[in-house]
């Protein structure tokens, strides 16, 4: 079974960190390229970073470049996104998703070209 896991959203205050982890099961995350979403309410889910495979190129979102760091662990199926200086507009849920490799995803891919999709974590900033 396919799956991705979220966790490690919490409750923070304004300039906190908090690491989210996306852990997959039932395929190698080796070979996909891998979002994090964002979605607060009332609005719509955006891209905030994603990873590729060939060394490891990464892209972020203008809001959050410079505090946010994404990184990947094969040997652990787990992709993580490091959330530094925590502002209260980062508050939403967190999603992490998968596709195959293309060479052609950026920050830019809209979410319906992902194919494997985790249920969220919440991440709050308030003081």
């Amino acid at each position: 079974q396919v799956q991705l896991v979220e966790s490690g959203g919490a409750l923070v205050q304004p300039g906190g960190s908090l690491r989210l982890s996306c852990v997959a099961s039932g395929f190698t995350l080796d070979y996909y390229f891998i979002g994090w979403f964002r979605q607060a309410p009332g609005k719509e889910r955006e891209g905030v970073s994603c990873i590729g495979t060939n060394h490891g190129r990464t892209y972020y979102s203008d809001s959050v470049l410079g505090r946010f760091t994404i990184s990947r662990d094969n040997a652990k199926n787990t992709v993580y996104l490091q959330m530094n200086n925590l502002k209260p507009e980062d508050t939403a849920v967190y999603y992490c998703a998968a596709a195959p490799e293309s060479g052609l995803f950026t920050i830019g891919t809209p979410a319906d070209e992902y194919d494997y999709w985790g249920q969220g974590t919440q991440v709050t900033v308030s003081s």
